[in-house]
């Protein structure tokens, strides 16, 4: 936690360099990884794709609502 806490508080780094296509997900309600950072990391990416955050959920949100997520991220990584 104390890691992930620090890694948080650091300069943004170059995202923008990343030209890939990435599916970013988490869940609303995440400790472990803040959610704003979600939005962040999805917002700071040229190529990014945001699902939607899951509601009511932490960490493991796409395991929570993995019948909406599987055909999503299925769905990505066939495009």
């Amino acid at each position: 936690m104390k890691a992930i806490h620090r890694w948080g508080l650091q300069t943004p780094a170059y995202l923008s360099r990343i030209p890939h296509p990435v599916l970013v997900a988490n869940g609303e309600s995440d400790r472990t990884v803040p959610s704003e950072n979600t939005l962040d990391l999805a917002a700071g990416l040229p190529r990014g794709e945001l699902v939607p955050l899951c509601p009511d959920a932490g960490h493991g949100g796409i395991f929570q609502y993995h019948d909406a997520f599987v055909p999503r991220a299925l769905e990505f990584l066939e495009s």
